[in-house]
């Protein structure tokens, strides 16, 4: 039996996890909850699952003695019961808990793209030094995990993440022109988050993942492609040095890579439609647009600059990508803006206090790059 704490419950990944817990009463129980600030829904989770330990990041109405705040996650993901904890809060506030999580000898299960990418040069060899484990859940990164195994990191040539290409597949930069919040949030295959759905609009969620992959695989970043796959049918690649190249294959289905995740090595049966390649016989590949789409290249940027680098990169796009929700900045704007803040960034050395000084210094400047659009 796993114990596991969940953090971000209440969002798309979070409900997910649960469902998935609840189809495995025999191998997962849940014993922590926390959520940003639904407790109406965080509530109900707790009474369905009988859990008596939850947090409220940034509740509305705080509660005398409840979780609050960074303390509040990271209480819970130091608690004394977990096994493992589901990393799958929205943006960097993720990264202390799960530090606090790795130390205190807890298995990690990573749905929070914006922990390796601001802070995977301290992040793994903390994973490394205290032996713990760390499974990704993103489709991309689960399914790469899944193909690497047996494998050594010195016999892969390429790591090929694959893209739907979201909703502006095929357009130009002319086109995007004008792009309001409610086209950019209707992804043709997958059903996220506000924030993350935008960030597959620009193609920065494969730039994110491009980092990630680097740090969870280690290998050099020019050794993570992109290709578009519109069915978001094959959701990830590797080629070895001998050509060959594994992927794998499924629907796009999240729940999938967080069982594989929760119960890894295990492969148990459950709920989910088994694919079946009759149902999808045309599988096709498009080569990415950087001149439309030019995340991708920023994010690589930033990790060849290194340091913290990628955290600054990261924070602006947080910023970007949100102020672009709030019908505040063009959709355009969120990858110029995330250059130029990357353009300005002074490298430090990736030290936990350097890299929360430029999370905040970089949303200032990205901040200030807002007014003048």
């Amino acid at each position: 039996m796993k114990r596991v704490v969940v953090l971000g419950s209440t969002g798309s990944i979070g409900t997910q996890t649960l469902d998935i817990i609840a189809q495995h009463p025999d191998r997962l129980q849940v014993v922590g909850l926390a959520a940003h600030s639904n407790r109406d829904l965080l509530a109900k989770q707790a009474a369905r699952f009988g859990v008596k330990e939850t947090a409220l990041f940034a509740p509305v109405d705080p509660q005398p003695g409840e979780r609050t705040g960074v303390n509040g996650l990271i209480d819970l993901a130091i608690h004394y019961e977990a096994d493992i904890v589901v990393v799958s809060v929205a943006g960097v506030i993720g990264l202390l808990p799960t530090i606090a999580a790795i130390q205190a000898g807890k298995n990690i299960a990573l749905a929070s793209k914006e922990v390796l990418v601001a802070a995977g040069e301290l992040v793994m060899p903390m994973v490394q030094k205290y032996g713990v484990t760390m499974t990704p859940i993103d489709s991309e990164h689960s399914a790469i995990f899944q193909c690497v195994q047996g494998y050594k990191p010195e016999q892969i040539d390429m790591l090929m993440l694959t893209a739907s290409g979201g909703p502006f597949r095929g357009k130009t930069r002319d086109e995007l022109g004008q792009i309001t919040v409610e086209q950019a949030l209707n992804h043709p295959t997958w059903r996220m988050g506000g924030k993350i759905t935008i960030d597959s609009a620009t193609l920065m969620n494969k730039g994110l993942e491009t980092i990630e992959a680097r740090w969870l695989f280690d290998v050099d970043i020019d050794k993570v492609d992109t290709v578009i796959h519109p069915q978001s049918v094959i959701h990830s690649m590797v080629k070895y040095k001998d050509g060959s190249v594994l992927g794998q294959l499924g629907w796009p289905d999240m729940r999938l890579p967080i069982q594989y995740a929760l119960l890894y090595p295990e492969r148990k049966p459950n709920e989910m439609k088994p694919w079946n390649p009759l149902e999808t016989p045309n599988l096709t590949f498009e080569p990415v647009d950087h001149q439309t789409f030019p995340s991708i290249g920023i994010a690589k940027k930033s990790v060849k600059i290194g340091g913290t680098a990628p955290c600054a990169m990261n924070a602006a796009n947080e910023e970007a990508a949100n102020a672009f929700l709030r019908g505040e900045i063009p959709f355009l704007s969120i990858s110029d803006i995330v250059g130029e803040t990357l353009a300005r960034h002074e490298r430090k050395d990736p030290s936990l206090d350097n890299l929360l000084a430029t999370d905040a210094h970089a949303r200032e400047i990205a901040r200030n790059l807002m007014q003048t659009v």
